[in-house]
């Protein structure tokens, strides 16, 4: 019991002699640090089911002829052949570009 008695009074006056020892006046200023930039950015993720479930969207839409501009074009979302020009491989549902 004397001996838990002393290990508590002596880590109280650790932590009393630490305060009185804190400096007292005018400190420094502290320069402030720039923002570091972020670690990872995420890529870039387009294709026909980020734009027609995005927010304020309509899926239908994508149907539609003479939907708004913002829908995008039919050419957006398509992928063509490199080998034959102005031949379409299929539709891209998700694009991710890195």
């Amino acid at each position: 019991m004397k001996i838990l008695l002393i290990a508590f009074l002596t880590g109280l006056v650790t932590t009393a002699s630490a305060q009185i020892e804190a400096p007292i006046g005018p400190q420094k200023p502290v320069r402030a640090m720039p923002t570091p930039p972020p670690v990872t950015v995420r890529p870039a993720v387009r294709g026909v089911v980020p734009r027609a479930f995005g927010p304020g969207r309509n899926p239908l839409q994508m149907l539609n002829p003479w939907a708004p501009a913002r829908y995008g074009t039919w050419v957006e979302s398509t992928s063509f052949d490199p080998d034959i020009p102005g031949k379409w491989q299929g539709i891209k549902l998700f694009e991710i570009l890195f």
